[in-house]
């Protein structure tokens, strides 16, 4: 019985520690966003102009991803500095709207779910980046967004959504809401998908801790060129074909 006993003891230990290092490791990251997000908000509340105050964003949330161990890969087409476009990426952790802060060009307005409004720090913080905050629950709220987002679009405006709208623990590429494709397609804009890997692992869903270890990597698929396209579903669905072929979960989805 010595090395069955052994084994569960050894088993026991090795469980502990991985906890006490997950706490450790997450309370460490806890702080660091903490110190990063301080002087941010105090420059944001200061800093004139949307472009500015837009690039000091990038540039937290590149420092807090560098500090704590996991800086954002890029890999793919890379076209996103060139042209107006739509944006859009899969949803899995609350570490995404960092990861696209970083990842992105400092010119994008980003669709949020009106709940982060009423954050104390977050809804500031969006609002002083010009974010569009929109309730899903609410037909005309989403009407009024979406005509906002179409006339930002034609001016030139560079747009990132998650078409998903939310994220669980159940991984998978959730249906889409329509509103980015038809801005899009309306606006004659190419949509370029984004694959996020490694924020669900780093963050899961109900986790209160960040994990150590992992990668952060931001797969830019080829645009989807929405004038070839007959309508804005079409762009949908090759637009979720696209991320599909690059994200290792399955397709919630199907048509």
């Amino acid at each position: 019985m010595l090395p069955h006993t052994f084994d569960i003891r050894v088993n026991r230990t090795a469980i502990v520690f991985r906890s006490v290092l997950r706490i450790a490791y997450g309370s460490y990251a806890w702080l660091a966003l903490l110190v990063v997000v301080t002087p941010c908000c105090i420059l944001l509340a200061c800093a004139p102009g949307l472009e500015r105050r837009r690039r000091i964003a990038r540039s937290t949330a590149k420092l807090f991803l560098l500090a704590i161990g996991t800086p954002v890969r890029l890999e793919g087409a890379l076209v996103l500095t060139h042209s107006p476009c739509v944006v859009v990426a899969n949803h899995a952790s609350y570490l995404d709207g960092i990861i696209l802060t970083a990842a992105l060009p400092a010119r994008f307005t980003y669709l949020i779910k009106h709940e982060m409004a009423t954050f104390p720090l977050a809804g500031f913080v969006l609002r002083r980046l010009g974010s569009a905050f929109v309730n899903r629950e609410d037909f005309l709220d989403r009407k009024r967004i979406a005509r906002r987002l179409v006339d930002l679009a034609v001016k030139g405006d560079a747009l990132a959504f998650f078409p998903e709208g939310t994220f669980d623990a159940m991984p998978g590429l959730k249906p889409f809401q329509l509103g980015a494709f038809s801005a899009a397609a309306r606006a004659k804009l190419p949509v370029v998908p984004l694959v996020i890997h490694g924020a669900r692992r780093k963050l899961p869903c109900g986790a209160l801790f960040l994990s150590p270890g992992g990668e952060l990597r931001v797969r830019i698929c080829e645009p989807v060129n929405t004038q070839q396209h007959e309508s804005a579903r079409r762009v949908m669905r090759a637009t979720r074909q696209a991320m599909l072929a690059h994200l290792d979960e399955p397709d919630l989805a199907p048509d």
